[in-house]
């Protein structure tokens, strides 16, 4: 036998309501399977869309000191909110020389097969990106062709006869300076200079 490989297991239910039980039961299950000593659980309620959840952090961060040699879920959707979150954190895990074990999917980047499916995962996750780069850059090229502005409008200049209009309603004090920006489709910045007499 080779060198005892610790592990992290990590659950997460959705509701405070819910219970992790069912989860780490199996993992420790998976854990004591393979031969690897458990170090420690990491348990959230929290959403899976939630950017910050207190366990995974901790085990992340736990995980770039290198404290264990393994991590084990449950699901990909217990652990990680997207496609690419999950890459990234794999793409750390890689990184630091930590096998990750999705019990549900049956990935375990430890084995060949594993490893291959990370690669496949990563290679798709960089094809939809390419593909959303090279969308954006061709809507924009249609735009131009067609005469659009792109970016930001420019501000609009107040004619003089607006001005004053401004500084009438501006001084009744029933206008803010962001409602009249609106009023006159104009920027903040435009209804300051406008009424800066005013404020002398």
């Amino acid at each position: 036998m080779g060198k005892l490989r610790t592990a992290f297991l990590y659950c997460r239910v959705s509701t405070a309501e819910q219970d992790n039980g069912a989860q780490e039961a199996e993992l420790r299950r998976y854990a004591e399977g393979r031969g690897w000593a458990v170090k420690q659980v990491f348990r959230d309620k929290a959403s899976g869309a939630a950017n910050s959840r207190p366990a995974l952090d901790e085990l992340m961060t736990r995980c770039k000191r290198r404290e264990a040699g393994a991590v084990i879920v449950w699901r990909f959707d217990r652990f990680a909110r997207s496609v690419s979150h999950l890459l990234s954190a794999l793409q750390t895990f890689r990184e630091l020389g930590i096998e990750f074990v999705s019990i549900s999917e049956q990935v375990d980047t430890s084995t060949p097969t594993g490893k291959l499916v990370f690669t496949v995962l990563g290679a798709v996750s960089e094809l939809e990106r390419s593909l959303i780069a090279e969308r954006t850059r061709l809507g924009l090229q249609h735009a131009r062709r067609r005469g659009k502005t792109l970016g930001r409008p420019p501000i609009r200049k107040l004619t003089a006869g607006e001005i004053e209009k401004v500084r009438a309603d501006r001084a009744t004090g029933k206008f803010t300076l962001r409602r009249l920006a609106q009023k006159y489709k104009t920027s903040l910045w435009a209804m300051q200079m406008a009424t800066a007499e005013l404020k002398g």
